[in-house]
């Protein structure tokens, strides 16, 4: 009997999967659908019912800026709200709180685009309510995957995220073709109502798996933060001795492990500069590239058959190359590089990224300069260049993922996702402010014009912040904490879990 026992025990047993997790991935799937459905349609709506719905040619340059800038303030805000909503959840209220509490603002901002279809003014407020709703849970709807795993089934977690993150893939494709159709054939409200309903879809599902989630409860206000430390050092900089960063004077008042984690915050965020290029101009594809696709020839077939695509419908090829191309990387062109001795560095990624992204913009402002023309060119040009830039996001977009992963301390992990971020945010921001500069008239509307916008703002200034990078790179300091952990701040950081 006791041998028995002896054998039982010695048998491993199976890892099984949460609970809760068909409920999260349900959950993010029909949210994402929500979100990219509403923006494949957003530019082209507003430009045709708000800014220019005679469509008189003389307004065209003008609403089209319009149309872009809110397009990317909308962007800005939903990329800001995962830090305010990752706070919150962490500090306060809890992740299961936020996610439930703004998936319900985020079903009122569906309700307000699909009801408002003809009120700038209330369409604008629904926006609002849903760049807050999907910036708000996005930073709380990741990491409430990972809370629902311990360690008897750790072993499960990356096969989780890999569907978690396939959700995410399939809920854009497929709203991304049928969306534009929607729109195109039975109209606005119907078109931004479907969103609506998948949005309430998600939160009743997630609602469902009330009962099996794993809830962190919130730690209160973490007083050794980034922002506290940071604001500290700032205002006490006349006490820096020489030979000390300006960050060690806040040693003593702030634990010294943390300030040396934000130490490591600040190297990263150097990097996370020269990505700040590439998210000005990533989001055009889903903004100024429908825009243009719309002048386009958008039939594309082989022999007999032919298809017609609506302009909304071909940044469905970026998540469809996205998929194609993060194995293609992982498993043969990064490797490839390492064997002939070239390695592929983070930097070297994010470097060769910069490159690619500049080339996409050459290739749409080369199409531009044939509308320009007066010519319809075909729609296999954006089709080239969405190849060139998804290609570049794989190097640019997961490789900052994976550097703020790896070049920060176990204690600034977070801190670290959220900076990324801010960065896709700022990057919008900067693009909203250049079209309303357009729209208004101003002095950036005579040269930024057709091609010479893509030309003068996009590539002009991947290519400025690519020759900085190429003197900057090699004096960037950095530490890779999975490689070279320090022992004693990432044994102290693991004592301190441990007591929570």
């Amino acid at each position: 009997m006791a041998q028995e026992t002896l054998a039982a025990a010695a048998v491993p047993t199976k890892s099984k999967y949460p609970k809760a997790v068909p409920y999260i991935i349900g959950n993010e799937a029909a949210e994402r659908f929500s979100y990219y459905g509403l923006r494949s349609i957003l530019v082209t709506f507003l430009v045709a019912q708000f800014y220019n719905a005679t469509k008189n040619p003389a307004l065209t340059t003008t609403a089209e800026a319009h149309a872009n800038e809110v397009t990317h303030l909308f962007v800005t805000l939903s990329y800001f709200m995962p830090l305010v909503g990752g706070i919150l959840a962490d500090w306060y209220l809890g992740k299961y709180k936020i996610i439930l509490w703004i998936s319900i603002v985020y079903c009122l901002g569906n309700l307000f685009t699909s009801s408002f279809t003809t009120n700038l003014p209330l369409f604008s407020t629904g926006l609002m309510l849903i760049a807050v709703g999907a910036g708000g849970i996005k930073s709380c709807v990741s990491a409430n995957v990972g809370d629902q795993f311990d360690k008897s089934n750790q072993d499960l977690l990356s096969k989780v995220y890999g569907w978690f993150y396939f959700s995410i893939n399939a809920g854009s494709m497929i709203s991304t073709v049928l969306i534009p159709w929607v729109y195109q054939n039975y109209g606005p409200r119907l078109a931004f109502g479907i969103p609506g309903v998948l949005m309430a879809l998600a939160t009743i599902i997630f609602f469902s798996g009330r009962k099996m989630y794993v809830r962190v409860p919130p730690s209160g206000v973490n007083r050794n933060n980034f922002v506290f430390i940071s604001v500290y050092a700032l205002t006490h900089i006349g006490k820096k001795q020489k030979g000390q960063s300006w960050l060690d004077v806040a040693k003593g008042p702030y634990d010294p492990e943390k300030v040396d984690g934000i130490k490591a915050v600040y190297r990263v965020m150097a990097v996370f500069f020269f990505a700040l290029p590439f998210w000005v101009v990533w989001d055009q594809n889903l903004s100024e590239w429908v825009l243009q696709a719309a002048k386009m020839n958008r039939t594309i077939g082989f022999g007999s058959w032919h298809f017609t695509m609506l302009a909304g419908q071909v940044q469905t090829f970026n998540p469809v190359f996205l998929l194609i191309f993060i194995p293609v990387f992982s498993y043969w062109v990064y490797p490839f590089f390492n064997k002939i001795g070239l390695k592929a560095t983070p930097l070297r990624r994010l470097g060769t990224g910069l490159v690619l992204t500049a080339l996409s913009f050459v290739i749409i402002a080369m199409a531009q300069t044939l509308i320009d023309n007066g010519q319809t060119p075909s729609i296999w040009w954006q089709i080239l260049a969405y190849v060139v830039l998804s290609a570049a996001e794989v190097l640019v977009s997961i490789t900052g993922l994976e550097y703020a992963y790896t070049h920060s301390p176990k204690s600034m992990k977070s801190t670290m996702t959220a900076i990324w971020l801010m960065v896709v945010s700022m990057g919008n921001l900067i693009t909203a402010g250049v079209n309303a500069n357009i729209a208004g008239k101003g002095v950036l509307a005579k040269h930024l014009v057709g091609a010479d916008y893509y030309w003068n703002f996009d590539v002009a200034l991947i290519v400025v912040f690519l020759v900085v990078f190429l003197f900057v790179a090699p004096r960037l300091k950095e530490h890779n904490y999975i490689e070279n952990p320090e022992p004693a701040v990432e044994n102290k950081i693991i004592a301190d879990t441990n007591n929570l």
